[in-house]
């Protein structure tokens, strides 16, 4: 009898290969405890890294696939809860108070099939709400991926139309609403410039 040989390679992304990255201490908590965060992040002013992440079909969609037009980011550690869910349809209320040009998209690294089912329930049909679940790509990049959780860090992020990071909230607690109003503000000075 012929034996022939049988090799399976798996390749995925582990919790060590997170060991590679830069960890931030100190600034953001949980409960009051403190949390770290993995990735290098990015300051105002710089170039806004490009990400990849899936809609609520796993289609990737890439920060440039909105080149040219001004992006909040609006990043909730899961959609499902309460802090995450009022931040998601205090936005989505907003985009019709907003130039065409203005996208604003929830990010988080809830499976796609429970953010489309929270947007049906809750009505959140007017913006995009896109998942980290993949790739965790847009954590990495920017400095928000909270270790040995999965989850995101919430913040409100403002790119405007030439690539740039232009406001950056960083929310201290996580259980904590962050500052609609000054985010909405930038959006408006940008486009008043």
């Amino acid at each position: 009898m012929l034996r022939l040989p049988f090799v399976i390679l798996t390749v995925c992304l582990s919790f060590s290969a997170w060991a590679e990255l830069t960890e931030r201490e100190g600034l953001v908590t949980a409960g009051g405890q403190p949390l770290v965060l993995l990735g290098s992040g990015v300051e105002v002013g710089q170039p806004a890294p490009e990400f990849k992440v899936v809609d609520s079909k796993f289609a990737p969609i890439l920060l440039s696939d909105y080149q040219g037009k001004t992006v909040l980011l609006s990043v909730v550690p899961s959609i499902d809860t309460g802090v995450c869910s009022l931040q998601t349809k205090r936005f989505n209320s907003e985009v019709a108070k907003l130039p065409a040009d203005v996208i604003l998209i929830t990010l988080s690294t809830d499976l796609p099939f429970a953010q489309k089912r929270f947007c049906e329930v809750e009505n959140v049909d007017k913006m995009p709400v896109l998942s980290d679940a993949v790739w965790r790509n847009f954590g990495e990049q920017y400095g928000l991926l909270i270790k040995d959780r999965g989850l995101l860090a919430r913040a409100i992020l403002i790119i405007d139309k030439d690539g740039k990071l232009q406001y950056q909230e960083l929310v201290k607690e996580v259980s904590e609403h962050p500052d609609y109003d000054a985010a909405l503000a930038m959006v408006k000075k940008l486009h008043q410039d």
